[in-house]
């Protein structure tokens, strides 16, 4: 791996992580909030964003134009976008935190598969492996318990994750076609706003000061995420860094402590370790590192031979 790729990897996992503290935040700020309507929730969550980002394109007097062909990249992005951010805030008022919570987990899984199918990026059986067991990890920290839930809202919240996974892989896609980072996050921020903008004119409902307040917060917690997440999926692909996503439930159970003064219990101790563990091991695959340098050139040299077999398939024919 050359040096430039090593960076940029570095990079990746500092914003990714970085931005799982910020989603913890704001999910801590929308737990808060009380009794609000998801629309409303998600309005004022992007409103900040929107706002935010206007003013890094103002000052560094980049253009809120996009480049020829993105648009129907951005679109997606902020329609998926959108939906998932409504469904995630519905789950949470709807169904226990730790249920709406491993459901908006799903969403790196989501972005692997997309990130397959729709960039052809290549997924090897180790990195697989270690997203599943991260996820397994993630299990025991949150411990979701989906004996007493209503089926609908559990399948809103799942849907939740998937449309967050489709919105993060249009991301990449934005990345790859060398898109403004902070255009992708005001076209997301305006476009939700936008849309959300009928639902607070006819059901709106009289909020607290503290509520606003943690509104607010919510949505500068976001903007944190969403600038930090779009550079994340800019400098690697989605197998080398969404395993460092589930970061976010190690920080949510820090902000319970902190804020609401839950304690993590043995269960949620043994999470914390299996997912720090592949989170290591996973850096260690990704750089070349032992134990996986004899692994990850079996793999090189397998994927060599399969390319020669299909070159060698195709001069023949």
């Amino acid at each position: 791996m050359s040096t430039g790729k090593v960076k940029s990897s570095y990079r990746a996992i500092l914003y990714i992580i970085l931005s799982a503290f910020c989603f913890a935040v704001m999910n801590l700020f929308v737990r808060m909030s009380g009794d609000i309507p998801a629309f409303q929730k998600s309005f004022f969550r992007n409103l900040v964003a929107m706002f935010f980002a206007a003013a890094v394109i103002i000052r560094r007097k980049s253009s809120f134009r996009w480049q020829k062909g993105n648009l129907k990249f951005l679109l997606l992005r902020a329609s998926l976008g959108t939906i998932g951010i409504v469904c995630n805030f519905y789950a949470l008022g709807h169904i226990p935190l730790s249920d709406a919570s491993i459901l908006n987990k799903m969403s790196p899984f989501f972005v692997i598969l997309f990130s397959f199918l729709l960039l052809k990026e290549r997924l090897t059986f180790f990195q697989g492996a270690a997203v599943l067991i991260a996820f397994i990890g993630s299990l025991f920290v949150i411990k979701p318990s989906f004996q007493n839930v209503d089926v609908l809202p559990s399948l809103i919240g799942l849907m939740g994750g998937l449309c967050a996974g489709f919105a993060y892989t249009m991301v990449r896609i934005l990345g790859n076609r060398g898109e403004n980072g902070s255009l992708i996050v005001f076209f997301f921020s305006a476009f939700s706003c936008l849309s959300m903008l009928p639902f607070l004119v006819f059901d709106y409902h009289p909020m607290a000061w503290w509520q606003l307040l943690m509104l607010l917060g919510a949505g500068l917690a976001a903007t944190g995420g969403q600038f930090s997440i779009t550079a994340a999926y800019y400098h690697a692909p989605a197998r080398e860094i969404s395993v460092y996503d589930y970061s976010q439930i190690i920080f949510a159970t820090l902000l319970g402590v902190i804020f609401l003064g839950e304690l993590p219990d043995m269960y949620s101790i043994i999470g914390y370790v299996v997912i720090v563990a592949m989170a290591v091991l996973m850096f260690l695959y990704n750089n070349d590192k032992p134990p996986f340098i004899r692994l990850r050139q079996r793999e090189r040299a397998k994927a060599q031979a399969k390319a020669n077999a299909a070159e060698t398939a195709s001069e023949k024919r």
